[in-house]
């Protein structure tokens, strides 16, 4: 048994050593409101990271990678990635995707579910949560820190079986770098909390009348994105699969540092670009710039993320 202080030096050891610990301040405080057909999408800022260049392309040349992202605007050694979480109202249903991440992983993470409360979202009224994995990021905000158990203690929580089955795997710390030891074993200390809450599926699951799981594994073992549909329109709400907006689409081939499985991880990225590009629909990245939306486009033999 790990006592809390124990828990908080070693989760904030490795995300100091992985994510630099900037001081960076992410400050979207209005929400971002708008329509997909019937279903009413807000997105709400949780805070943002910043995620030095030497951890997201560990295999790729520096000098290869800063050259490319000066040619579209972007300097510098750090991706200042932000943390948008997806809020759907369906009419039947109150949708909430990924959960935001704590202080004690980040400092500037920890703020969506004040947020969510200042949008007028009550917590007892939202009805599924969706998880589409189970980093910091995106699930250590599901708990509420006063009684360690879901903040939303009335929904139907969504998990892929196989992303449950990786956090809950015997000594699942023991094949992750030194520095991820400390956030994985907090992820499995708080899956361990709220396990009797998830409902696990089966990736390509249909979770509610226009709300589809689709497999995009690699990132993590049981990675899923959201996809809605409502009205003719669709949107893809990505989760991690497509993290930034030039790498993640112009050179979907380079390892991703934070990806569990490199290789797979790359052939998600490049099937679903060419689904997206093909049927034209929009996406939804966790960590897109602000609030994450836009389209794919091919360039030629790559793709470009064109925001709005």
């Amino acid at each position: 048994m790990i006592s809390p202080t124990r828990r908080t030096v070693l989760a904030g050891a490795a995300a100091s050593l992985v994510f630099g610990g900037s001081d960076r301040v992410f400050a979207q405080s209005a929400p971002h409101t708008f329509k997909l057909g019937t279903f009413e999408i807000t997105v709400i800022s949780d805070g943002g990271m910043s995620l030095p260049l030497s951890f997201i392309l560990p295999k790729t040349d520096p000098q290869e990678a800063k050259g490319l992202l000066a040619k579209r605007g972007l300097g510098g050694d750090a991706y200042a990635a932000h943390v948008n979480v997806t809020v759907v109202k369906t009419g039947d249903a109150l949708i909430v995707i990924d959960s935001g991440g704590t202080t004690d992983f980040m400092p500037t993470l920890g703020q969506f579910s004040d947020r969510l409360e200042r949008a007028g979202v009550k917590v007892a009224d939202v009805t599924h949560v969706i998880l589409t994995h189970a980093h910091p990021d995106h699930f250590w905000g599901l708990i509420d820190p006063l009684d360690d158990d879901s903040r939303f203690t009335a929904a139907r929580h969504i998990l892929t079986t196989a992303e449950r089955d990786h956090w809950l795997k015997p000594g699942v710390e023991d094949g992750v770098p030194e520095s991820m030891k400390g956030i994985t074993i907090g992820t499995t200390r708080r899956m361990k909390a709220v396990a009797s809450r998830i409902d696990v599926v089966t990736a390509d699951s249909e979770i509610l009348s226009g709300v589809t799981l689709v497999s995009t594994a690699g990132h993590t073992p049981g990675h899923a994105s959201v996809l809605l549909k409502s009205g003719g329109q669709s949107l893809l709400v990505g989760g991690d699969a497509l993290s930034h907006p030039v790498i993640s689409f112009e050179r979907p081939e380079w390892v991703w540092g934070a990806d569990y499985d490199a290789q797979v991880a790359v052939s998600t990225r490049k099937r679903l670009l060419d689904f997206l590009a093909t049927d034209r629909i929009a996406i939804l990245g966790y960590h897109l710039p602000w609030p994450g939306i836009g389209r794919v486009e091919r360039d030629g033999a790559a793709y470009r993320f064109v925001q709005g």
